[in-house]
């Protein structure tokens, strides 16, 4: 037999060799500046720069007003950065877009719509013809648990039932991105964390890329791929910790001693530099 060509041995290095997931969501050196009543000018994020790949789990973890929310905002389309920029799959976000959904902590659902006709609606405002929105709805209604409600109005529903609702919806659009701004945050403890387990549950089933907020440790570490750690203000990322426990996960793993060692290491970031008080 020949000798195995030049050529032969760069393919198959190539084919061994490991590729790095792409960045579905790149933020480049943003900043956001707001002028105060009294004509002064606050940073609420200073050169902010990450990536996540696709079909990572982010959350974006830090204390009350370090921008957390303001970034997930900035991605979404809904408000624009002073400087830098942000692209979702490879195109530079200049306002909304059915490429994000989005997941506000607050009830976002209009009260004059079904559980179905929620879900529905941004499918219906993109023209999808009346059977193939109704097989993805009764898809997602089926996969958030709430097919017997999907006639029922939000008036009708819990609290975790109404996020079960958003979810859906964000989901049936089928967006590149999802973007969770603390939306178990108004849930009493126990619903929250059913609501951590259904969520894992849906991704693990859609695999969407998931940038979540939250201020919870607990939450951060339970669902999320790679944690991303901001300092207070202004803004900017302080560490990014990816999680080294494997999936599936329970409630159980709040005892494992790296859950617990992640812990201490966020909380130790998120109160670093701080003064003791006398």
């Amino acid at each position: 037999m020949g000798a195995v060509t030049t050529m032969q041995r760069d393919h198959a290095a190539a084919k061994a060799a490991p590729t790095a997931a792409p960045a579905r969501l790149r933020v480049e050196e943003v900043s956001l500046h707001y002028q105060t009543p009294n004509g002064s000018t606050f940073t609420a994020l200073d050169k902010v720069s990450f990536e996540v790949p696709d079909e990572q789990f982010a959350v974006l973890v830090g204390p009350s007003g370090c921008g957390k929310s303001s970034l997930l905002y900035l991605t979404a389309g809904l408000a624009e950065p002073t400087s830098g920029k942000i692209h979702v799959g490879g195109q530079q976000v200049e306002g909304p877009g059915v490429d994000r959904g989005m997941v506000f902590q607050s009830y976002t659902l209009f009260p004059w719509l079904t559980v179905r006709q929620n879900v529905e609606f941004g499918l219906k405002r993109r023209g999808m013809p009346a059977r193939q929105r109704a097989d993805i709805v009764n898809f997602y209604v089926n996969e958030v648990g709430l097919a017997r409600f999907a006639d029922n109005y939000p008036k009708q529903l819990s609290g975790g039932m109404m996020q079960r609702v958003a979810i859906a919806r964000a989901l049936a659009n089928d967006p590149q991105i999802l973007l969770m701004d603390e939306p178990f945050g108004a849930l009493d403890s126990q619903t929250r964390l059913q609501m951590q387990q259904l969520l894992l549950k849906v991704w693990g089933n859609s695999k969407k890329t998931v940038l979540f907020v939250t201020h919870d440790i607990d939450e951060a570490i339970l669902l999320g791929d790679r944690v991303y750690v901001m300092g207070a203000r202004p803004g900017r990322i302080k560490k990014i910790l990816d999680v080294p426990i494997e999936r599936p996960r329970s409630l159980d793993m709040v005892m494992d001693r790296t859950f617990i060692d992640m812990k201490r290491e966020i909380f130790g970031l998120l109160h670093e530099g701080e003064e003791e008080v006398h």
